[in-house]
């Protein structure tokens, strides 16, 4: 396992971050190019070795519902990949277009003929009920849990 000052390192010789530090002596790396809302490429590594950092829905990476991956076992090469893809993510048009192949907008129905949309929208994966905010989430995948487990099915799939 990286020591807090090897990962920090490792974090400060991407010229793109930006260090800030916050609560309980953890550092929070900044990526003030994003092209998105969320700027925060590091979040919370702590002097113990812990720490995260953001992918989103990456398909590539196990994250959490904030779209969070743990690093505390990161190797040196594991972490500058991830932070390496955690930027492209936030800036590249590629990663953009990766995004756009996705559907942007799908109907689920259950078997009672009730429907919800599932759109992705500003970085989120958000259910619709008619107008109405349904359920918001980090990646498609958990959006296509919860529906499933709720009794919907994509519909003309």
């Amino acid at each position: 396992m990286l020591t807090f000052e090897q990962k920090q390192a490792i974090i400060e010789s991407f010229p793109q971050l930006t260090r800030k530090e916050v609560s309980l002596k953890r550092l929070n790396y900044h990526f003030e190019d994003s092209l998105f809302d969320k700027t925060v490429v590091v979040h919370h590594l702590h002097p113990n070795g812990n720490g995260f950092v953001y992918v989103g829905d990456l398909p590539q990476y196990n994250a959490d519902n904030k779209g969070l991956v743990n690093i505390r076992e990161a190797s040196e090469e594991d972490l500058r990949k991830i932070i390496a893809d955690s930027i492209k993510y936030l800036s590249d048009e590629e990663s953009e277009e990766v995004r756009e192949e996705s559907p942007i907008e799908q109907e689920w129905r259950n078997q009672e003929g009730q429907s919800l949309i599932l759109m992705h929208e500003d970085m989120l994966w958000n259910i619709y009920t008619g107008l109405n905010l349904e359920e918001s989430f980090a990646s498609q995948s958990e959006a296509e849990q919860y529906l499933r487990e709720e009794g919907f099915r994509p519909y003309g799939a």
